[in-house]
């Protein structure tokens, strides 16, 4: 009589990942059979030959075992009815195992309700403290995301503006960008990010980071620039945006506790279908005060250590902050303010004295190439 494929089979010249069999209850034991060619037998194992525990990932398979050396074998049971007739035919000798086992299911299934228990604990708590707001909890999530997740929801994003956008491929202004963006990206130390830098066409004079390392800059910001030093700057601001990873942390706090639970599941499409609810607001995402001061800290220490003149980076903010009645649309996602400026120049002042560098290009060239020359008259 043919047997039905209830179970599992284990043993020297089986597949390590096992091969199926049919496992039935007789007078003597159990009945294992084989479900199709292969080196298993068809054979009765006696109660006394086998040994029994508990077993699976549940430990709600039954595992019997037999024979020793190259006949050794193990059949992992399934079928909770067989489990259940087998329990009830075993012999005396094999109460002690089955008792052995069931006690052993008892602890596990109670360890996985204390696990279970603890991680429902754990979200709950994580959630009423991201919903008061607490940055210690979004940092602590924010540190749980990959880079390459990061990467991804920037690219989405990004993807998502640029094909709206006119953008330069190549020119006198796009290789001024490359080479700012080497300079500055050769001076960061264990860099993790493969920065990719677009110039868009428009007269908006400002620059913006997406989380993964994806940064625009707009021609408005280069025309309205005195310098190259003061558009490498700027950059240098966002490139610090991103490696202290605002983006992800203000995309965090907006997301709030589907973000907390979608990174601690390791659901990276949930993340990113999230991120995708967020979409362009990336773009304009205002950052808190303390995460401009370090973009800023951070950003002119990296233009000292790129050699690039940093005071072109305070000069430009100040410039701009004092035109108030144009309508300079740097400041609705970077707000200056004169403490801001001298905290700025504190910071310079406190640095190590180097020699700036200068780009190899001429920054009249640049500005010409971009019709500079037109828009200022």
């Amino acid at each position: 009589m043919a047997l039905a494929p209830n179970a599992l089979c284990f043993g020297d010249g089986l597949p390590g990942a096992g091969v199926p069999c049919g496992v039935e209850l007789c007078v003597e034991g159990l009945r294992v059979g084989p479900m199709g060619p292969s080196s298993l037998e068809d054979q009765v194992v006696a109660f006394a030959d086998m040994a029994v525990e508990a077993g699976g990932l549940d430990h709600d398979q039954l595992v019997v075992s037999w024979g020793s050396g190259s006949s050794a074998r193990t059949v992992y049971v399934k079928d909770p009815a067989l489990i259940v007739a087998f329990r009830r035919a075993a012999p005396p000798q094999l109460t002690a195992h089955l008792e052995r086992a069931a006690e052993q299911v008892r602890r596990v299934r109670h360890s996985h309700r204390l696990v279970w228990g603890t991680v429902l604990g754990i979200l709950i708590g994580l959630g009423l403290l991201l919903w008061f707001g607490t940055d210690l909890m979004v940092e602590w999530a924010v540190a749980r995301i990959p880079i390459e997740w990061e990467q991804k929801l920037g690219e989405t994003v990004h993807q998502d503006f640029l094909s709206k956008e006119t953008v330069l491929k190549d020119g006198p202004a796009v290789s001024a960008v490359q080479e700012m963006t080497q300079r500055l990206t050769e001076k960061i130390p264990n860099n993790p990010y493969k920065f990719q830098i677009s110039v868009v066409q428009s007269p908006v004079v400002n620059a913006f980071a997406l989380p993964g390392g994806y940064v625009v800059v707009f021609t408005g910001l280069m025309t309205k620039a005195e310098s190259g030093e003061e558009v490498a700057g700027v950059l240098s601001h966002e490139l610090n945006h991103v490696l202290q990873r605002h983006g992800m942390e203000r995309m965090v706090k907006m997301l709030g506790l589907a973000a907390v639970v979608g990174i601690l599941l390791g659901d990276q499409q949930g993340l990113t279908g999230l991120a995708k609810q967020v979409g362009m607001e990336l773009v304009t995402l205002k950052f808190g005060r303390a995460q401009e001061t370090e973009a800023d800290v951070t950003g002119i220490r990296l233009l000292s250590d790129a050699r690039i003149a940093p005071d072109g980076m305070i000069r430009f903010f100040e410039r701009l902050s004092e035109k108030d009645k144009e309508r300079v649309e740097l400041f609705s996602t970077h707000p200056m303010s004169a403490a801001r400026a001298e905290r700025l120049k504190a910071e310079l002042a406190a640095l190590p004295k180097r020699t700036p560098e200068p780009f190899t290009f001429q920054w009249k060239t640049i500005q010409d190439s971009l019709g500079a020359s037109e828009l200022k008259k």
